[in-house]
């Protein structure tokens, strides 16, 4: 399978950025040409804070990705979170004129373009478009429509949104940085595809990925994404907490937190003591192992709260046989799957991003790099369904003008738009 397309995921972080460079190998398993990280520095919470020191860092993750997979990047899929993310479930409609004619993917296109075309409150624009699930002249349940007969076909569809400023920042920063942003992805969604099985999304799962500026959670049930939220609380919130209870600078307490961090006190012995270099000259620091645990603990805690509260709010708490599923690099944290099921009662395991993986690579195998692998598979899969472009000669996927168009896209959908606002003022005869 010489001729399969290369594409890039970039994972835009608060604590890292990430641009992972992937194809589908032989046997359908996806392998990793290479990866390249720099720290963020401009991204607070998952939005961009600061455009230049952004633009640097995805500069950097791309040179390394670029330099280990000998490959010339020039187009990426971009991942976006945040806590201006939202979801909301809505029901498109189209009346078709002839019976006889089979439903095509041109009748799904169109309900998905109309939905595009909700009001949405100032600020906020339409990201996903997820349909559900279809009804046929009030046959309900269907999930593969195409090649049926029917006059009226309904689609109930997950909706996310996001605001316009948010998004606008990360299209500048990829744009900056040399690159072109072919889609973007809610980060929750590239994750999933990335640690989950078919089996669990049937059965009914919730994916948490803890990130260091937000949790993001995907709820899944009868094979459909059900709910999707971000929650404003991460692994840095942790640091900074152990930061100001032990009274250290971030650096060490970043350090306590991955090598002697645990999410349950009561699992840590009372006499263990771990002594941190004071500053210039100082006395050094004893730290009592059980006491970091109760710092953790009381975050974690208030973490996994939030997420059991989206559960709650979904509707699906009693229908999720699969569990939890964790990832992210919060999720390396000591005794974290004991907390989760004493805190939710619900089974829970950590999500490795090796389910889709072929052999090699195995440092991308960490749950810290779900994400990354996740718009690595989400890029492949928009390929194959619209089997757009060509694999061009230093390996980059360069895509035709009549599949670009096909796949339409929110970036095209958002400049368009964009340019229709400015048409119109400057037809406007009281601006002249």
């Amino acid at each position: 399978m010489e001729n399969s397309a290369i594409i890039v995921g970039l994972d835009i972080g608060t604590t890292k950025i990430c641009a992972i460079v992937g194809k589908r190998n032989e046997v359908g398993k996806i392998e990793i040409l290479g990866m390249g990280k720099s720290e963020s520095l401009g991204v607070m919470r998952g939005v961009v804070a600061n455009i230049e020191k952004t633009v640097n860092s995805i500069k950097e993750a791309v040179a390394e990705a670029e330099n280990k997979s000998n490959v010339v990047i020039e187009e990426v899929y971009v991942g976006i979170a945040g806590q201006h993310i939202k979801s909301l479930q809505h029901r498109g409609m189209i009346t078709r004129s002839d019976t006889k004619d089979e439903i095509s993917r041109k009748d799904i296109d169109a309900i998905i373009k109309d939905m595009y075309k909700l009001a949405m409150p100032p600020g906020e624009n339409i990201i996903h478009v997820i349909p559900q699930e279809y009804i046929i002249d009030n046959e309900q349940g269907i999930k593969e429509p195409i090649g049926m007969s029917g006059i009226r076909l309904e689609a109930n569809c997950h909706i996310i949104t996001g605001l316009v400023t948010a998004v606008e920042n990360i299209h500048k920063c990829v744009i900056k940085a040399g690159l072109k942003p072919v889609d973007l992805i809610l980060e929750p969604l590239a994750s999933a595809e990335a640690v989950l099985t078919e089996e669990e999304k049937e059965a009914g799962v919730v994916l948490v990925d803890i990130g260091g500026g937000t949790t993001d959670v995907a709820i899944f049930q009868d094979g459909i994404i059900r709910h999707t939220a971000v929650i404003p609380f991460g692994g840095n919130v942790i640091t900074e907490d152990i930061k100001e209870g032990c009274t250290i600078i971030r650096s060490q307490a970043e350090l306590l937190k991955i090598k002697f961090g645990s999410a349950l006190s009561k699992q840590m012995k009372d006499n263990e003591i771990v002594s941190i270099p004071g500053l210039r000259g100082r006395e050094p620091k004893e730290i009592s192992v059980k006491n970091l645990a109760s710092i953790i603990q009381a975050r974690m805690e208030e973490i996994i709260e939030n997420v059991y509260y989206e559960i709650r709010n979904s509707g699906f708490e009693k229908k999720l046989i699969a569990g939890i599923v964790i990832t992210g690099g919060g999720s390396q944290l000591k005794h974290i799957t004991q907390l989760v099921e004493y805190i939710t009662g619900m089974d829970t395991r950590i999500g490795y991003p090796n389910e889709h993986l072929g052999q090699g690579y195995d440092e991308v195998k960490s749950p810290m790099y779900a994400t990354g692998v996740g718009l690595v598979i989400k890029g492949l899969q928009e390929y194959d369904k619209n089997n757009f472009g060509k694999v061009g000669d230093k390996g980059t996927v360069a895509a035709t003008p009549e599949a670009r168009e096909r796949k339409g896209g929110w970036f095209k959908f958002f400049v368009d738009k964009s340019k229709e606002l400015l048409s119109d003022e400057s037809d406007d005869p009281t601006l002249k």
